[in-house]
């Protein structure tokens, strides 16, 4: 049963034509992120003309660079929202290449997934919540970083001169020290702690260490712990405190959930990891229905993609430490006059956007 999927499944949409544009940023965490965003576009019932937009979150350029010579994917045609991501299951999503990752093709496909909804939405003249049955709230965020190697709190400082009500997730390495954490601590504003234990073949991968979790436990008594890597050593730190651990790199549906090493407190929830509109409801809903914590979590969205997340974040989980902060916390410098937390709730506007 999905009765959040059914509400927007039978939605009609046209597609007349296709075409995507690509994105180059800094970011604060060193690296230039690079997304591609597809535009679906089709007239609605009176002929008037509409766009759908979703921002494909590869990680890896040379996937985004590998489109460069590929024409647009014809997408013409009637569909609804179901049977356009049944179509999809058939579509070379990575023409050229595989992707260097196997996380691609959920990225990409979500990417789709989304323009298509948002396509739809807005030849019907419907906003998501209007469909869904469900009001957008205000939206808490948090700011997240790493704190660099060696590791520095001047970033940290800075946020916290420019925006002091701020909250954290942050990314704990073992070359964090005594002063690191204790600074950090002081501040009495991280949510979140991603210990990224079970990343594979990224540039943040990070292996699990005994005495850094034991010290972060200790000290850090109300945060929410992100992605342990569990092991003979580093399992049995937890034993009491399974409520205060969250999942986030292995969530792509309710299987995934169902896997865990125990049933979860938490969740963190990134609709590019699920690729369809489909699994990411499914997973909403088991997670309402078994009283699981939400929270979104975001990937460097570069355009229309880190729109949607918080328009999400805001009809299902507005209250949790949601990592959907606005694209300029991501800058490499601090910015002035930022929006700060809570974001005032959207307006219910027409497609997949927040106003």
């Amino acid at each position: 049963m999905n009765d959040l999927f059914d509400a927007v499944a039978d939605l009609p949409l046209t597609i007349e034509s296709t075409d995507r544009t690509r994105r180059d940023r800094d970011t604060s965490s060193g690296f230039v992120r690079t997304t591609t965003t597809f535009h679906l576009s089709g007239p609605d019932g009176d002929g008037a003309a509409h766009t759908g937009r979703g921002e494909d979150v590869t990680y890896d350029t040379e996937d985004h660079d590998a489109l460069a010579d590929v024409p647009p994917f014809d997408l013409t045609g009637e569909y609804t929202v179901a049977s356009f991501s049944a179509h999809l299951d058939d579509l070379e999503l990575f023409p050229t290449k595989a992707p260097e990752r196997e996380t691609g093709y959920p990225y990409r496909r979500w990417a789709l997934e989304s323009a298509a909804l948002d396509l739809a939405l807005r030849q019907n003249g419907l906003s998501l919540g209007e469909v869904i049955g469900r009001e957008p709230r205000p939206l808490r965020f948090v700011v997240s970083m790493r704190l660099g190697e060696p590791p520095s709190t001047d970033r940290l400082a800075a946020v916290r001169e420019a925006y002091p009500d701020s909250e954290f997730k942050l990314d704990p390495t073992p070359e964090w020290t005594e002063a690191v954490i204790e600074y950090v601590a002081a501040t009495d504003a991280v949510r979140i702690l991603d210990l990224k234990g079970l990343y594979e073949d990224t540039e943040v991968d990070t292996e699990p260490d005994p005495a850094l979790y034991e010290r972060l436990l200790d000290t850090f008594p109300e945060a929410v712990f992100e992605d342990p890597a569990f092991t003979d050593e580093t399992r049995p730190l937890f034993d009491g405190a399974d409520r205060r651990v969250s999942w986030d790199y292995p969530i792509t549906g309710v299987a995934s959930v169902e896997a865990l090493p125990f049933e979860p407190e938490w969740l963190n929830i990134k609709p590019s990891r699920f690729g369809s509109i489909e699994s990411l409801f499914a997973t909403i809903e088991w997670a309402e229905a078994h009283d699981v914590q939400l929270y979104g979590g975001g990937q460097f969205e570069l355009g229309v993609g880190r729109e949607q997340i918080q328009l999400l974040a805001s009809l299902f989980y507005p209250d949790g430490p949601n990592d959907v902060a606005p694209g300029g916390y991501n800058d490499p410098d601090v910015q002035a006059d930022l929006p700060t937390s809570p974001l005032d709730a959207p307006t219910h506007s027409v497609g997949l956007s927040w106003d």
